[in-house]
């Protein structure tokens, strides 16, 4: 057994904290998703962020640093080229993007793409534009469900999304057209992360609810990650949220999916309570879904808070073999310009009941630190290719 019998490694999806060197060629000069959050509100409590060492790390207006932190702490700059969600992941567990996923939040998809799009599935296409689920839905839902057309649209991460009523258009027939879309967007020119498959119940507008038959359709990583080494070596390599439809389920032996973000946390404490030998993943999407791209300040505060709490219950189930990890995969500054993912640092705190030292680390110049000290930790080799070195050693 390793150092540690089992790792905890929680995403706060979207949560930056400060804009990356580079961060004005994004337009993103001057993000800082955490900070920002801070200084919009007259109150804003995350205790027990406060006391791993959150705001020792960054500067909160309204959360102090704490004498002597629970536990280390670090900012992690992104290597790859890009802000997305897959680039951000897929880079903590190893792999350098070096060419960014092909985004279409301008001007929609090309026509030669819908058009062989809408021939294969034999549906005229409406929508093709950047939107959230929520308002296309309102906007094109009622003219879907009377002629069976079949809204396409896209948003800021590198999605190309389908939605059809269960009732009218059919979840089988949904999921259908997505893995035609899939097929179609494996050409480099139109090669998006993911294809998803956005279903939804509801006959007129105001009634319109997306549901939890979600469907994403991923590129495969293009590479062997650390997820792929420690399942390899016989580890539990258990995911939450959204890591399945990120990495594929490329590496991992569990997944449960997430009604929330509230809900990913009671899944990850579910997880704590078990006996088990390896890694636990997850993704809290919810901070960048619900409340970033929609640039809700208050929102992003409040499930903050929330999340604080749940944090409160897992820091409680933690035992002297656990380390726990805290991090992000990008930003989404919700007082910035525009509704897209922000080019910011992450944070990195890291926890476990054993530790005797705290304190700050060096900066990292890559998030692939995270994926290397979890291989280190199993005593598992890297894969070939990969990049990002261990700091196991000072987490002491």
């Amino acid at each position: 057994m390793g150092k540690y019998k089992r790792i905890f490694t929680i995403v706060i999806d979207s949560l930056g904290v400060g804009a990356l060197p580079d961060a004005a060629d994004y337009g993103d000069a001057g993000t800082d998703t955490l900070g920002h959050i801070s200084q919009a509100r007259e109150m804003f409590a995350i205790p027990n962020l406060q006391k791993i060492g959150m705001a020792n790390l960054h500067s909160l207006k309204q959360v102090e640093p704490v004498e002597r932190p629970m536990g280390y702490y670090a900012y992690l700059s992104e290597a790859s080229t890009g802000k997305d969600t897959m680039t951000g992941h897929w880079e903590m567990m190893g792999l350098h993007i070096t060419k960014p996923f092909k985004t279409f939040t301008e001007n929609g998809f090309p026509k030669e793409l819908l058009d062989e799009l809408s021939r294969r599935t034999g549906r005229v296409i409406i929508g093709n534009k950047s939107a959230s689920g929520t308002e296309i839905l309102d906007e094109l839902a009622e003219e879907e469900i009377a002629t069976g057309h079949m809204i396409v649209y896209t948003s800021a991460d590198s999605v190309l999304q389908i939605c059809g009523n269960e009732e009218t258009f059919g979840l089988d027939e949904l999921y259908r057209c997505c893995e035609i879309a899939r097929e179609i967007t494996m050409k480099d020119e139109w090669k998006v992360g993911r294809i998803i498959a956005r279903p939804y119940v509801g006959r007129k507008k105001g009634e319109f609810r997306r549901t939890s038959n979600r469907h994403d359709y991923a590129l495969k990583p293009f590479g062997r990650t650390a997820l792929n080494a420690l399942k390899d070596a016989g580890f539990d390599v258990i995911s939450v949220g959204k890591i399945f439809d990120i990495f594929d389920g490329e590496g991992l032996t569990e997944s449960n999916k997430s009604k929330s973000s509230v809900h990913g946390m009671e899944q990850t404490i579910e997880i704590a309570g078990r006996d088990f030998e390896g890694l636990c993943y997850v993704n809290l999407v919810d901070f960048d879904a619900l409340w970033g791209h929609r640039r809700d300040v208050e929102g992003y505060a409040q499930e903050l808070e929330r999340f604080d709490e749940k944090l409160g219950v897992l820091l409680e189930l933690l035992g002297e073999d656990d380390l726990l990890i805290i991090t992000a995969d990008h930003g989404n500054d919700p007082t910035h310009t525009g509704t897209d993912h922000t080019r910011e640092k992450v944070p990195f705190l890291a926890y476990s009941p054993s530790m005797s030292g705290f304190g700050k680390l060096d900066d990292a110049d890559t998030f692939a630190v995270i994926g290397a000290t979890i291989a280190d930790n199993f005593g598992v080799a890297m894969p070939e290719g990969t990049i990002g070195k261990s700091i196991l050693g000072k987490l002491c």
